[in-house]
């Protein structure tokens, strides 16, 4: 375990130290993109990372599978396996990434359709869409190895070289933003620096595995010789699906329920959400490759109690983050871009419930992963239609908020009840009370914490909207509030609360 604490803890360290870089920057730009280059254009360059997206679903799985079928050769050194299972991934994604073009050509012919109403004109809509399809093909020729990285548990090198050439991007982007104010060389420079990346990326890949020789001709004879990746990517194909289609179809819905400015008025909402959600996947978002390792060792004691480390750690991340969110964020949008970005606050409520639903799953998910369970593709179908069905009927009655209610009733019904009974009846072979009587007081704790901690904040005499300096004072003052009050009773009442302020303790120690 110390092997994979280690590798976690380094990976958590360098993504901090870039999440911090690029959180000023990423505000920034923000307001100087809006401001210098429209609304409307930052709403169009989200649609079409999003029809895009729905492209890219012919790549859903494979990367996943292949990363599951990657932790026992690592583990055990076996370079050979190793460098054939990633020719059959470069071989799968050379196809994959002819279908994608493909696809986007024919897409791309009904744009005078789609985009009839919006005042940008069709060349910036072309030269945009075809130049975030050029990087994202570069993934599929090229980058494919990086999937190597994070079986590892070397993600922190991503970051290092990625990261690096993503900040340097902004800043050029910003400058030429202001200097400039043209579209074309924006999306240009998206684009450059997507080829940059990817060079340096592949050139440390070289560096950190010198024996790594993939021959991706070999990939259709390999086909036979690992049969279960393909039966596996199947599985993960109906689950990607979902999951694409529950977390990054907002956007398309947006456009096509309201309107492509609002798409830019939920899009800043979402930035401010995502920077969260990113400082804390810095910290575990490598923690399922040491989860896939440790099912690989078969110790099934351990692996519970890491269980139930991470299923604390992640109800507590949730819970921060719904808190901060629900009291913060709209003085914060009514600071950094103005009053009239704030939108109704039926939008807030729910996108708060939302996050702490799909924040709190990330134990069960890792584990379900680790331990390759993906045969009930029924539950991914049943999650799309739930989430399909209501968002379509809601949407168009309510907008925005129809379509996060129906993000949030497919996943209380699929995610919440069914995924915890199918890990712990097929992964653990125990019975799922088992898992209710432990989980039920992180939902307890982070209610009670979160109703006391919102009547102890009302009581404090500071106005968030006054100025960013009394907002800065309101968040800290609420933040200790809730952080007393939620640690605290994490660490007496929370199974798996203990073993992980010990296993932080032995670590500072060392």
């Amino acid at each position: 375990m110390g092997g994979r604490l280690h590798k976690s803890i380094v990976n958590a360290e360098v993504n901090l130290l870039f999440y911090f870089l690029s959180l000023f920057l990423t505000f920034f730009s923000r307001k100087i993109f809006l401001d210098n280059l429209g609304a409307e254009f930052i709403g169009l360059t989200g649609t079409l990372n999003n029809i895009l997206g729905y492209l890219n679903l012919t790549e859903l799985g494979i990367s996943a599978c292949v990363g599951y079928f990657l932790f026992k050769p690592l583990q055990s050194g076996n370079r050979q396996e190793t460098q054939e299972i990633l020719a059959l991934l470069g071989w799968l994604y050379r196809w994959i990434g002819a279908i994608v073009f493909g696809g986007a050509v024919v897409v791309s012919l009904f744009f005078p359709l789609v985009f009839a109403n919006t005042e940008l004109g069709l060349g910036i809509v072309y030269f945009a869409f075809y130049s975030f399809l050029g990087s994202s093909l570069i993934g599929y020729f090229i980058n494919y190895r990086q999937v190597l990285l994070t079986a590892d548990q070397k993600n922190y090198l991503v970051a290092v070289y990625y990261q690096s050439a993503n900040l340097i991007k902004i800043a050029l982007q910003i400058f030429l933003a202001v200097s400039y104010k043209n579209l074309y060389v924006w999306v240009a420079v998206e684009f450059l620096f997507g080829i940059v990346g990817c060079i340096v990326l592949n050139w440390k890949i070289d560096k950190e595995y010198p024996w790594l020789s993939v021959d991706k001709r070999q990939g259709k004879a390999l086909l036979k010789k690992y049969p279960d990746v393909i039966a596996k990517t199947k599985q993960v194909f109906i689950h990607k699906i979902k999951d694409f289609f529950l977390i990054k179809s907002d956007e398309l819905f947006i456009f096509l329920f309201v309107s492509l400015k609002m798409v830019a008025f939920y899009g800043n909402y979402m930035i401010v959400v995502s920077k969260l959600v990113s400082l804390f996947s810095a910290i575990t978002g490598s923690v399922g490759a040491s989860v896939g390792n440790l099912v690989a060792e078969g110790d099934k004691q351990k692996l519970f109690k890491v269980f139930w480390e991470f299923t604390t750690i992640q109800h507590t991340i949730a819970a921060v983050l719904s808190f901060s969110l629900y009291h913060f964020l709209e003085p914060f949008i009514a600071h950094w871009l103005g009053a009239q970005y704030i939108m109704d606050h039926e939008v807030l409520v729910l996108l708060v419930v939302f996050i702490y639903i799909a924040n709190s799953r990330g134990a069960v998910d890792a584990f379900n992963y680790a331990h390759g369970l993906y045969a009930d593709v029924w539950s991914a179908w049943a999650e799309l239609i739930i989430n399909a069905s209501v968002t379509i009927v809601c949407g168009l009655y309510w907008g925005i908020v129809g379509i996060l209610l129906g993000k949030i009733v497919s996943l209380l019904a699929i995610v919440a009840l069914w995924k915890p009974y199918y890990l712990f009846s097929a992964g653990f072979k125990e019975s799922v009370s088992v898992y209710w009587r432990g989980v039920t007081r992180n939902y307890l704790i982070s209610a009670v914490a979160f109703l006391f901690s919102t009547m102890l904040l009302r009581q404090v005499p500071v106005d968030p909207y006054a100025s960013i300096w009394t907002w800065m004072v309101y968040a800290a003052a609420g933040m200790a509030i809730f952080l007393t009050i939620d640690l605290t009773s994490t660490y007496i009442f929370a199974k798996g609360a203990k073993d992980t302020m010990r296993r932080m303790k032995m670590k500072s120690e060392e």
